[in-house]
């Protein structure tokens, strides 16, 4: 599980497993009652993997893996790491206020400057929201990297769930 791209936020990865969907999901309803490391919950061909809670952090990941039968003995497995949703959601609900408020003063500038009027405050608070963008975005990495060795863990047990070898 390579995860050397620093700008990837939540890292997707494909799996081609030379066995039948079924069998896949399966395995993962066998290890849901067969441990207690993880939470594993399926959703039809969703399967997520995440932590107790007594073991979570704000910034604990969970795995999502999707499995899509490719033919009658294989199937791709597409997985996504990523935080709790509510805590993803809050993250993207602050970038979308973020550029709003980007937006609505780089119009308050634009307005400003037509009208030979002083813009300095606007533009002012357009740079902020760039500093802002960017602790947001430092803020997720930094989560992602505090995170890493849970990310570890989920795709261990994924892959002996799967009975495939890591890649490194």
């Amino acid at each position: 599980m390579p995860l050397s791209n620093d700008i990837i936020l939540r890292p997707r990865f494909k799996l081609e497993i030379p066995k039948n969907h079924i069998s896949v999901l399966s395995a993962f309803e066998k290890a849901k009652k067969a441990q207690s490391e993880f939470i594993v919950s399926r959703v039809d061909q969703h399967i997520f993997i995440k932590f107790p809670k007594e073991k979570q952090h704000f910034w604990s990941p969970q795995l999502h893996l999707e499995i899509d039968e490719t033919s009658k003995d294989s199937c791709l497995v597409r997985g996504l790491f990523g935080p709790n949703p509510t805590v993803w959601t809050l993250f993207m609900f602050l970038h979308f206020i973020v550029a709003i408020i980007f937006i609505a003063f780089g119009i308050w500038v634009y307005s400003n400057w037509s009208l030979k009027q002083s813009y300095a405050i606007q533009l002012s608070v357009m740079f902020l929201m760039v500093v802002v963008w960017i602790g947001l975005y430092f803020a997720g990495s930094i989560g992602k990297a505090s995170s890493k060795k849970d990310m570890v863990a989920l795709n261990d047990f994924m892959h002996s769930v799967l009975g495939t070898e890591k890649k490194p």
